[in-house]
């Protein structure tokens, strides 16, 4: 499987990134201590919609229960009447995922649904020709349009109809701190503006929950999918390397948006290694922090530099062997994401 690998340190200061069920910064237990933890459902959504921002054109996937109107909208512009749009917007809807009679409307999904601008359009278009919504949609070709690049990368799953599974093309871990983190509380007052001046009390108060961390982030790309005929095939290698910068890019520079007013912790990484393999799985270093870095004077240098160790390590024991390896800030990012696109196939 050729692929490439991005290995990023990253240090985030006051923040709480990716929240749990009780408001609190998500963590774990790596190398027997606590980790600040970032899932990486959240850093992934953060890509998405930085890429989407990046080159629009190519990534117009939205996920939604929401895709009656679309639908209807594009039945109606394929020539059907509001009544024939009405019932083939919900057989389509029902077809793919099933519609919830729960519903107040009765048009949403039961479930989420990944499709792009150009999947309900032709969707729309072989509806109207047919009249028959499982010819519709396998007619379409859903897995490979051009403006739904999103799609390819992160994938979709439909459980009612393995068919219109995508498999993701790219492979995230979750963000550990490379260190030891304990979650901290933050006290805060507001003044009520409109209260006698005699009064001292706080309109309100209350805690948040927050960290700070050096993070370890992973990211890998199958570069071999996302050339086949369910992912991009249908693209030329210069529209598919297009859509491999944009990927890079968000996957350095995104960062989840939770507390982004309050706690505006955006930062850019401090350090990232690049590598492109011909064959073989993509292969984690978080195993250079399985025992905790510790310093009195920063993460970040330790981190790099144990980073980089076992990465020699892996090298040297298991004959690891790599295409091309390349790391910002030894260059920058614009020749740094050429060469990893330059592989593309």
């Amino acid at each position: 499987m050729k692929h490439l690998e991005l290995h990023i340190i990253q240090s985030v200061p006051v923040a709480c990134l990716n929240r749990d069920d009780l408001n609190s910064p998500k963590t774990a237990i790596f190398g027997g201590v606590q980790r600040a933890r970032v899932s990486s459902q959240s850093w992934k959504r953060a890509i998405r919609e930085m890429a989407k921002e990046m080159s629009p054109e190519q990534f117009k996937g939205e996920r939604t229960r929401l895709m009656y109107d679309p639908l209807l909208t594009a039945l109606k512009v394929a020539g059907m009447s509001d009544a024939e749009s009405d019932e083939g917007a919900k057989k389509i809807i029902d077809e793919l995922v099933k519609i919830d009679a729960k519903s107040k409307d009765k048009v949403k999904s039961t479930t989420l649904y990944f499709m792009s601008p150009l999947e309900i359009d032709s969707l729309a278009e072989e509806f109207s020709k047919t009249k028959d919504a499982k010819k519709a949609i396998k007619a379409t070709g859903i897995k490979s349009l051009k403006d739904a690049a999103d799609i390819a990368l992160f994938g979709r799953m439909v459980a009612s109809d393995h068919s219109l599974t995508v498999e993701a093309a790219s492979m995230f871990a979750h963000a550990l701190s490379t260190h030891r983190v304990d979650n901290e509380i933050d006290f805060f007052s507001a003044v009520d503006d409109l209260q006698p001046k005699d009064k001292a009390e706080a309109g309100m108060t209350g805690t948040l929950e927050f960290n700070s961390a050096t993070y370890y982030r992973f990211a890998a790309l199958n570069l071999d999918m996302l050339a086949d005929g369910d992912h991009l095939g249908n693209m030329s290698q210069k529209e598919r390397q297009s859509v491999v910068q944009t990927f890079i890019e968000a996957t350095i520079k995104a960062i989840p948006g939770a507390r982004k007013n309050t706690m505006n912790a955006n930062t850019l990484p401090v350090f990232v290694l690049g590598v492109v393999r011909e064959k073989g799985h993509p292969i984690q270093l978080v195993n250079a922090f399985e025992t905790p870095v510790r310093s009195s004077s920063g993460y970040a240098a330790k981190s790099i530099d144990a980073l980089k160790m076992e990465y020699s390590k892996l090298k040297e024991t298991w004959g690891v062997t790599a295409l091309s390896e390349q790391s910002i800030p030894d260059q920058p990012m614009e020749p740094f994401i050429k060469g990893m696109v330059a592989h593309v196939i």
